[in-house]
């Protein structure tokens, strides 16, 4: 039975859909069999994995929209553990034409319970939003990571992630579970930085991830190439900080390798 980890912040340029290509193709070289959902409607996740989100004629949109089962639109990668379910720009319209249907919330669960025990785990890239889509990602989902970016601001909009993931456990998903808060886009050479460090682990400190994803240039210039940065250069800071986050997924959920 897979676990379906969601990845998912409301504020944009936190490292969302580096984190949710990066950890996925991680465990997939841990050899564990990872199917990466792309739920946002920008398809970050479908094009930094070299596909074309224009020539995605199946995706997940049309999996919650049209009930088409996802292993006809389930893509391989070139690394073995890997799938991905990709998106394309219909996504947008998805919230619009889901509002009048019922039990609309659920979509997305119904979706990936047809390919759960096929995985590991199922890692979704969400939306920066916390529109119909994201709530569809965190009613599927048995738990959620939060990348916080270490910069100024970094803990605005957590208290209202927070408080919608709890709306969600009391009305949608009661197993729903917080995997682990990220601190993303890590600077050691800056004070503030190592600030936001600090705070985040004095406020959260049972929550955050020990793993910190520094700022990498590997890591930026990888999605260019269409890969993962284990793949681009798997000696980089990036790549390693990654392998260590999935060791660390792997840890917290009894599978250790």
């Amino acid at each position: 039975m897979g676990k379906i980890i969601a990845i998912a912040n409301q504020k944009g340029g936190v490292g969302k859909t580096t984190s949710a290509i990066n950890l996925a193709a991680s465990l997939a070289v841990l050899e564990c069999k990872t199917l990466l959902v792309d739920a946002d409607p920008q398809a970050n996740s479908t094009s930094g994995l070299g596909l074309n989100p224009k020539d995605i004629s199946q995706g997940i949109y049309e999996c919650m929209v049209d009930g088409v089962n996802p292993k006809d639109a389930i893509v391989k990668n070139d690394l073995k553990f890997l799938d991905v379910l990709p998106s394309h720009i219909d996504l947008v319209g998805a919230e619009v034409e889901m509002v009048s249907i019922e039990r609309r919330e659920e979509k997305m669960r119904d979706a990936l319970g047809k390919v759960k025990d096929e995985y590991d785990f199922i890692i979704i890239d969400c939306s920066p939003s916390l529109g119909l889509i994201t709530i569809n990602a965190l009613t599927a989902a048995d738990s959620v990571i939060i990348p916080v970016q270490c910069e100024y601001f970094a803990l605005e909009g957590l208290g209202k992630l927070l408080n919608t993931i709890k709306i969600i456990q009391t009305r949608l998903n009661p197993r729903l579970e917080i995997e682990g808060i990220l601190l993303t886009l890590y600077d050691s050479r800056t004070s503030l930085g190592n600030q936001v460090v600090e705070e985040v682990r004095t406020h959260f400190s049972k929550m955050t991830f020990k793993t910190i994803i520094p700022r990498n240039v590997k890591l930026s210039e990888s999605p260019s190439f269409g890969l993962p940065v284990i793949v681009h250069d798997a000696e980089s800071k990036g790549a390693i900080s990654y392998l260590n986050l999935a060791h660390e997924v792997l840890d917290k959920n009894g599978m250790s390798k």
